[in-house]
């Protein structure tokens, strides 16, 4: 890929990993359904990660218009994905939980009360969370900077984190069942 985009789609890639958080959303996930049948499980997955992706694409294609439409400039987006991606990095090296990317405790609650958890705790904002979220408008913006392959490349980094997320979710109550 030239002109960066292999540089991009790195970014993009490891950027949408951290702030999904596809290890700590399917290890929650294993806990919210321990009590669901194998296909209630698999169908909340599925429902789950389409909704989150498809959230996350909408803030791709249009997140920047939203943005400029709140009076929400570029650079104090960037300023604020900065400072949360730092937060949620201090988190992962001192291993403690944070509410950046994860639950709190109300929400942990609301969320066992649930019949259907698919979009919310799941797809938001457990997925497509604030951080993942501002995260979309500030790779696409970027993106947008180097034309359709540019935002393509971002678009299937997108994919890929998505495609690992559910992967995850559909082992994660063997994984659970397994380790405890």
């Amino acid at each position: 890929m030239g002109d960066g985009l292999g540089e991009l789609a790195l970014r993009a890639f490891t950027t949408f990993f951290a702030t999904a958080g596809p290890i700590d959303v399917a290890a929650f996930y294993a806990v919210l359904t321990a009590s669901v049948g194998p296909a209630q499980r698999r169908l909340t997955a599925v429902k789950g990660t389409a909704v989150a992706t498809g959230l996350l694409l909408v803030f791709i294609l249009f997140g920047e218009v939203l943005l400029r439409w709140l009076g929400i400039t570029l650079a104090a987006m960037r300023t604020a994905g900065g400072i949360l991606l730092m937060l949620l990095a201090i988190d992962m090296v001192f291993a403690r939980p944070s509410n950046i990317s994860s639950p709190t405790q109300a929400e942990a609650l609301e969320a066992g009360e649930r019949a259907d958890i698919s979009v919310f705790p799941l797809a938001t904002p457990l997925i497509a969370g604030p951080a993942a979220l501002g995260a979309a408008v500030l790779l696409a913006a970027e993106a947008g900077q180097r034309g359709i392959l540019g935002e393509l490349v971002v678009v299937a980094a997108l994919l890929a984190v998505m495609t690992i997320q559910l992967a995850l979710l559909l082992v994660a109550g063997r994984l659970h069942a397994v380790l405890g």
